[in-house]
């Protein structure tokens, strides 16, 4: 019996997602008042300590990025659940155009006002997390590192007590996609720097990038 994998799982859209992921981040917290499109945790750290301050409005600053990170997620939940089989577009496609037409709606929004640019940003970022949870059948996440660094460490101690070439190759894809998302934040910081508020453009390309790769014929192999 032939396998078969979807396009969504593939490394090269991983390696597009992982850059995307980072370019977030970086756009986020260097352009939007340092705070977090991805890394909730970080988002969440700093809404406890503004709480324990009393500085409701730094807290909340903070608060509403999670909560669209949470709508983001509930948000590609229902598309899946909602979209029909033999629909034109996979429902991942769906996620991945929602995404960037989010982000592109962030690009024409002044600095003045932050919060709702970094809510919408978090939101696309949750509908990311949500949507493209595996490559090659591998639980990895293209929008946050501490996972993908548990299970590359994981498997390279695998390896070293097994010798199993297969650990070796997962560790390497988890390092790899960890390496895609520092480099997506590097081409995220010097964006900003030239590109301000519209930085996010080159994002909103490479989402682009990925929907045109999902309808190649990548389901069999």
């Amino acid at each position: 019996m032939k396998q078969s994998r979807q396009m969504s799982e593939s490394i090269r859209l991983g390696i597009i997602l992982a850059l995307s992921g980072g370019f977030m981040d970086a756009y986020s917290y260097m352009c939007r008042g340092k705070v977090f499109a991805n890394a909730q945790t970080g988002n969440i750290l700093l809404f406890g300590i503004y709480m324990s301050e009393r500085q409701w409005d730094m807290a909340i600053r903070y608060l509403i990025p999670v909560i669209a990170f949470v709508t983001g997620i509930g948000v590609a939940d229902l598309v899946r659940m909602k979209m029909k089989e033999k629909s034109i577009f996979h429902w991942r496609q769906l996620s991945v155009l929602s995404e960037a037409v989010v982000l592109f709606v962030v690009c024409f929004i002044p600095q003045k006002f932050n919060l709702p640019a970094n809510s919408l940003t978090s939101l696309a970022c949750g509908i990311q997390v949500e949507s493209f949870r595996k490559i090659h059948g591998n639980g990895i996440a293209t929008t946050m590192c501490i996972g993908n660094l548990r299970s590359a460490t994981q498997q390279m101690c695998e390896y070293l007590g097994s010798k199993r070439k297969e650990h070796l190759k997962k560790g390497l894809l988890y390092y790899g996609i960890i390496f895609c998302f520092v480099m997506g934040a590097v081409l995220g910081n010097i964006c900003v720097k030239y590109l301000s508020e519209k930085a996010l453009i080159v994002c909103v390309v490479m989402l682009g990038m990925a929907f045109v790769m999902m309808f190649i014929d990548g389901e069999k192999q």
